[in-house]
């Protein structure tokens, strides 16, 4: 290294030297015509300093994301030092595709097939070959009990940044069907968020949805794109107790199942190995980044007037369920986050809760005699269906009750 600078700093030092008129035309022989042409110009020190910096092994800092499919086909960014030479990169000894040198110390990359497991990255520049020891894994059969739809979040739905990059960083895939029910899911990274209190530009808050708190989930969970249908529900437990079935409902399969108790649904549990949102999970996934009163992407709204979008509900639903999906998704691409059937959580009711809640993945009061219901539904008014309205309801319940349904969750 010291050789090289000294050369350079001799050879900077005497260059305006060498590029008089008659120096820089003269073609003679000269230690510091480096190209071999006859002239010593900036032809010979582009060549020295780039000599210079291929004396230097690349490094790697980090690599994101870190995992990927079996398939390859993940677009990966390494950064690192002395990247700039980069003239290859590998994921387990094969070479990755689209090699994009974005400055010295940030590549980009398409990974290749692999096999499940973590596999050494390569980068190969002038200087050598740099190696990180398992630093990336593909992702083979870990969710033995979904199938992967996609791995990656389409961005085109999952629209906040934070929320992309926190998918990401779970290494798991976002978009799955779980094999026991047929459910779509999709992935909620962990994060932070004010849970609480949200009025609209109408309605204010009832005193259960204070004091607003800051809420932390630890762990990432999939959960229902869509409330469980009718024909899920059928499939897995034999029958329909829905009361929007039938000639005057077309399309029920496809609408939310409904008359289902929080007792009822534990059956339903058990045969999937699914479970229920506990509340906090809830909030979280309705708001998806938005701290409003309704979840209408990309920053959420507070008008009633716009609930229409997202939402069935008293106003637009005509009295009854609709199919599910069919108005926009919140940034995390969950629909029917607000209306059209209520949806049960896991946490016992406490109207008084949020006083004592823990910070960090709270789960609800120990006991009591309700359950929490959110998001409201077809026969709900605006001001019920903003995104921190809370209700308790007996467990058994009267399951005539044509607007409650639920969506399901699992942990990884």
């Amino acid at each position: 290294m010291s050789t090289v600078l000294f050369r350079l700093g001799v050879f900077i030092a005497g260059f305006a030297l060498f590029l008089t008129p008659a120096a820089s035309h003269a073609r003679q022989e000269c230690s510091d015509d480096l190209n071999g042409d006859g002239v010593v110009d900036g032809a010979d020190l582009a060549q020295l300093l780039s000599s210079w910096g291929a004396t230097y092994p690349a490094s790697i800092d980090a690599v994101t994301p870190a995992s990927g499919p079996l398939e390859g086909g993940t677009s990966v960014t390494i950064v690192g030092t002395h990247l700039a030479a980069t003239t290859l990169v590998e994921f387990g000894g094969v070479a990755a595709s689209d090699l994009t040198v974005v400055s010295s110390t940030e590549v980009h990359a398409i990974t290749p097939p692999g096999s499940s497991g973590a596999v050494d990255i390569a980068v190969t520049t002038p200087a050598g070959t740099t190696t990180l020891a398992g630093g990336f894994t593909y992702d083979g059969d870990e969710l033995d009990w979904a199938t992967v739809l996609e791995f990656e979040p389409d961005p085109k739905v999952v629209t906040d940044p934070k929320l992309y990059a926190g998918i990401l960083a779970t290494g798991l895939p976002w978009r799955v069907r779980d094999n026991a029910s047929q459910i779509e899911m999709l992935l909620v990274p962990p994060g932070t968020f004010m849970m609480g209190c949200s009025p609209s530009d109408q309605s204010g808050c009832y005193s259960d949805e204070t004091p607003i708190h800051e809420v932390t989930l630890t762990q990432a969970f999939y959960l229902g794109r869509y409330e469980v249908t009718q024909a899920q529900w059928t499939a897995v437990m034999g029958s329909n107790p829905s009361y929007h079935q039938g000639s005057f409902y077309p399309n029920s399969e496809t609408r939310p199942v409904e008359r289902v108790s929080w007792n009822m649904i534990q059956g339903f549990e058990a045969s999937t190995g699914l479970r229920l949102p506990t509340e906090a999970e809830w909030e979280y996934a309705c708001r998806a980044g938005t701290t409003t009163a309704y979840n209408l992407p990309p920053h959420g709204t507070d008008d009633e007037n716009q609930l229409d979008l997202i939402a069935w509900y008293f106003s637009n639903s005509g009295f009854e369920t609709h199919e599910i999906g069919g108005k926009i998704a919140n940034n995390l691409g969950l629909h029917d986050m607000h209306g059209n059937v209520y949806e049960w959580c896991e946490d016992w009711y406490g109207d008084s809760y949020y006083a004592v809640s823990p910070s960090v993945d709270p789960a609800g009061p120990s006991g009591g005699n309700y359950r929490v219901l959110r998001g409201f539904s077809w026969i709900s008014g605006a001001d019920q269906c903003r995104a921190s309205q809370r209700e308790g309801v007996f467990p058994p319940n009267d399951t005539a009750a044509g607007y409650l349904g639920f969506r399901a969750a699992r942990t990884p």
